[in-house]
């Protein structure tokens, strides 16, 4: 069997925030990729603005280096397990991946769950111990953590003996022991040439080309991003395009595109091993497979991870609609939504009885939450509904999903959280105390207990608490009701701008949202209740002027600082009759039904 010795395919995987990004941030600039006087950011990965506001990965990206004489193609995955189906699908391109764990936190419950599926595939591992600098790392323990994770997921005696590199990404240094002194990144370069396998050369024989990530272009329409996995194609050859269900389409390869550093390379010719992405037929989908006419051969369809939340999307309807977006109709949304199921494969839009409502699936919350968001940003307008788990029906007993919770908190909040997670019928599996006044928690919850949960997680650990979770299984529903929000909320009464006054007689019922001089109209949220009922009341209220002097007229009015939430944390918090009204400029609450004697009637028929 002949080999490339000239490539390698290599995935980065690690748990948000471990550091892989950054790594291949100097991975690209070590390799002399760019120009001595080029600009370039840091994270230049994550190309797109709310993966730099949180730094987060949200979309795998592609790049490749030039080390030596080889090319070394490195997918950057997504650490966070909503976008779990786009690890997945990468991992079948590559040969290898570079796990990368950080020398304090040690394994999280991404690194097992992205892992989990290398080893599956058989793939090649080599460990890279990041944030070696950190003042309390402790390189051999987490290597020890590294090896037990390694055997507890089945790893075979190959993967066994993985070699391991320390790092510190952010200086772009490296070395191969823990004691030797930090230089450059050679020694990481060198594991992967020396550790990576190289794929094979089969171009002679026909071609085989499979769909892995799409993306999207005006000029181009779609483009279908994989690997080469047998012979070879050219700009120009007609080729077949083998569906999902069987059916064939003949197209010709327009353009052809190699990647090198951050940039597309346009490309004539590549051969088996060559990640690249093609142009040319409108339709193209993840997992469908490109062959010559003559000698179809589909690869077997990539499994993609089925959605467990829904929300629904509606037309904003609200007294201020149309004030602070662009794009505000049915049809505009619909085409938008539409546009994004061109390039996100784990996402599904139904249509409802209502021409201005979708039912979309997803994920996660983030999943979701990260699309509302690039909306609001391009200026659409729309309305959320509380977000609902899929259920399932699975040898004729309802299913929902069920999530594995990993909670590290210090030791004095310990109590508090395990019975708020008993509340929302979560049931403890692990508990191991980490020495240092840390204590690790592991639980299994019902996805909908979890809903809503991390805003009061936080409140309880008072922000010293981590909290992760992954996608476990479908189990026979839990009886009863699970989380939700316990206090009800402080209607608007009528439409006006919210005054000092009106809200210091509010403070004693409860939380404020809404500052002085905002706009509300009658049905908007504008607080939470202290008690677990639905208060209408007059924050528009303002103080009667007499001509008589007061005696404590020269104090100065001060008020509390009002609770501002963010976009995730506004859907998180919703009840049943209840929208989270999504605009470019303003994230508002407000009841599903506005007129507060017909909310009383509908409440009391409820």
């Amino acid at each position: 069997m002949q080999l490339r010795e000239d490539i390698r395919n290599i995935a980065i995987i690690a748990h948000v925030d471990h550091g892989k990004t950054t790594l291949v941030d100097q991975l690209l600039r070590y390799s002399g990729t760019f120009r001595e006087n080029e600009h370039v950011d840091d994270r230049m990965m994550d190309s797109n603005d709310i993966e730099k506001e949180r730094g987060i990965t949200i979309l795998a990206k592609n790049t490749a280096i030039n080390y030596k004489d080889t090319r070394i193609n490195i997918l950057d995955t997504p650490g966070h397990a909503d976008f779990g189906g786009e690890v997945e699908r990468i991992l079948q391109m590559v040969d290898g991946v570079l796990l990368v764990v950080d020398a304090y936190e040690g394994c999280m419950p991404q690194t097992r769950f992205v892992l989990k599926k290398a080893l599956e595939q058989k793939l090649r591992p080599v460990v890279v111990l990041n944030k070696i600098d950190r003042p309390n790392a402790r390189p051999q323990q987490v290597v020890d953590e590294v090896l037990d994770l390694f055997i507890e997921l089945g790893a075979d005696d190959d993967q066994l003996e993985f070699p391991v590199v320390f790092a510190s990404a952010l200086n772009g240094t490296s070395s191969n022991s823990a004691d030797e002194q930090l230089e450059t990144m050679d020694p990481i370069f060198n594991t992967i040439m020396e550790n990576i396998p190289a794929p094979e050369d089969n171009s002679s024989d026909p071609l085989q080309f499979q769909v892995t990530l799409l993306d999207y272009n005006d000029y181009l329409g779609r483009i279908g991003i994989g690997r080469v996995s047998r012979g070879s194609i050219k700009v120009g050859q007609q080729v077949t395009l083998i569906k999902k269900d069987g059916t064939t389409k003949s197209f010709r390869v327009s353009k052809m595109f190699g990647f090198l550093g951050l940039k597309r390379i346009e490309i004539e010719q590549a051969n088996s091993g060559d990640i690249i992405a093609l142009s040319g037929l409108e339709d193209i989908n993840v997992g469908e497979t490109v062959c010559p006419a003559d000698h179809l051969d589909p690869l077997p369809i990539l499994h993609i991870d089925e959605p467990t939340l829904q929300m629904t999307f509606v037309v904003n309807n609200s007294p201020f609609a149309g004030r602070e977006g662009k794009y505000i109709t049915s049809r505009k949304i619909e085409e938008r939504l539409m546009m994004q199921l061109e390039t996100d494969v784990s996402l599904r839009v139904d249509p409802t009885a209502s021409p201005d409502a979708w039912v979309v699936s997803g994920r996660g919350e983030l999943h979701l939450s990260i699309l509302v968001e690039n909306m609001r940003r391009e200026g659409y307008e729309l309305q959320l509904s509380k977000p609902q788990v899929i259920i399932k029906e699975i040898d004729g007993k309802k299913c929902e999903p069920i999530e594995h919770v990993q909670v590290d908190v210090p030791e004095e909040h310990t109590g508090a959280v395990m019975e708020s997670l008993g509340s929302r019928k979560g049931e403890m599996v692990d508990m191991v105390n980490q020495g240092n006044g840390q204590v690790r928690l592991e639980f299994k919850v019902p996805s909908r207990g979890l809903i809503g949960y991390s805003t009061e997680f936080m409140t309880q650990t008072r922000g010293y608490g981590i909290i992760n979770h992954t996608f476990d299984s479908y189990q026979p529903v839990v009886a009863g009701k699970v989380g939700g929000r316990r206090q009800g909320v402080l209607v608007a009464l009528e439409n006006g701008k919210a005054s000092t006054y009106g809200i210091m007689n509010l403070e004693d019922r409860g939380i404020i949202f809404v500052d002085p001089g905002t706009e509300v109209y009658a049905g908007m949220i504008v607080g939470q209740h202290n008690r677990d009922n639905d208060l209408t009341v007059n924050i528009t209220k303002e103080k009667h002027l007499t001509n008589v002097r007061s005696s404590n007229k020269d104090q100065t009015a001060t008020i509390r600082k009002t609770h501002q939430m963010s976009l995730e944390e506004s859907i998180e918090y919703l009840n049943d009759d209840e929208y989270c009204e999504v605009t470019p400029e303003s994230i508002r609450l407000r009841k599903k039904i506005l007129n507060k004697n017909e909310r009383e009637k509908a409440s009391k028929k409820g």
